[in-house]
């Protein structure tokens, strides 16, 4: 069975879904689900913190959703990881005995990729060079987690006109990047909220061509849904791009990983 590994219902600060909802719509889709709800430690610490502080109660989580886990659904977690947050977020995970920890750059230098302010007097190839940058580092000192988020993230909300990770631009850095991810045996996700772009997915078909080519096998596929009518966005152009490039879909449970189909 093929799984959505990346989810977020209420327990994310920045979600509403709820659990039922979204259980359902990936069970008419016949696919698996993982909950990973984000656990954001240093966002207290952004200019832009207000109502929403990115962290949620481990056992509460746990205790809710225990009744719903099993054979097509897992509880996770997305970390995310900075030079501050390492020794809480390895503090927190002890909290509860989950399936799935995806870690993933959500801030830099406390600022908030989302918002236009990390990108204020930098280039594109400053500030996605330095996003990189950043994530390789995070990959070396963090290799608890069992799957790296969305590396282009930063391409959702860059303030540049072309705002895609092209591997020839960034192709030293990309590759500390995946280099840092097999050498961790940390696996690489194909986040599929961008696959209904055709530019984005031949920016990305060369990105995991080269995680190939370095020794990287497998991949997770995560919608990164927030609402129950995105579980399972583009899975379609996700699975032909896994084909095409002989990468093994796999989704993981108690922290092992397992194929899917």
């Amino acid at each position: 069975m093929i799984f959505d590994n990346h989810s977020h219902t209420v327990f994310s600060s920045d979600s509403e879904m709820e659990a039922a909802a979204a259980i359902e719509a990936a069970a008419r889709q016949g696919l698996g689900l993982v909950f990973t709800e984000h656990y954001d430690y240093d966002y207290v610490n952004t200019k832009h913190y207000k109502e929403m502080e990115f962290r949620f109660d481990a056992a509460a989580y746990w205790e809710k959703y225990l009744p719903y886990r099993g054979d097509r659904l897992r509880l996770g977690v997305e970390i995310g990881l900075s030079d501050t947050s390492g020794e809480a977020n390895r503090k927190f995970l002890q909290g509860a005995p989950f399936d799935l920890v995806i870690g993933s750059v959500h801030i830099i230098d406390m600022l908030d990729l989302y918002y236009p302010d990390f990108y204020a007097d930098k280039s594109k190839e400053e500030a996605f060079g330095r996003y990189l940058t950043v994530m390789a580092g995070m990959l070396r000192e963090n290799p608890y987690i069992d799957v790296l988020g969305h590396i282009d993230y930063i391409c959702r909300y860059a303030a540049y006109e072309d705002k895609e990770l092209a591997y020839g631009d960034f192709a030293g850095a990309i590759d500390e990047v995946l280099r840092a991810a097999v050498e961790n045996d940390v696996v690489m996700e194909l986040n599929t909220r961008r696959l209904g772009d055709s530019r984005a997915v031949q920016s990305l078909l060369p990105v995991y061509r080269r995680y190939r080519e370095l020794g990287g096998r497998y991949i997770t596929l995560g919608s990164d849904a927030h609402a129950a009518e995105n579980i399972g966005m583009n899975f379609g152009a996700a699975l032909e791009l896994a084909e095409e490039l002989q990468l093994q879909t796999v989704t993981f449970r108690e922290r092992k990983m397992e194929y899917c189909r």
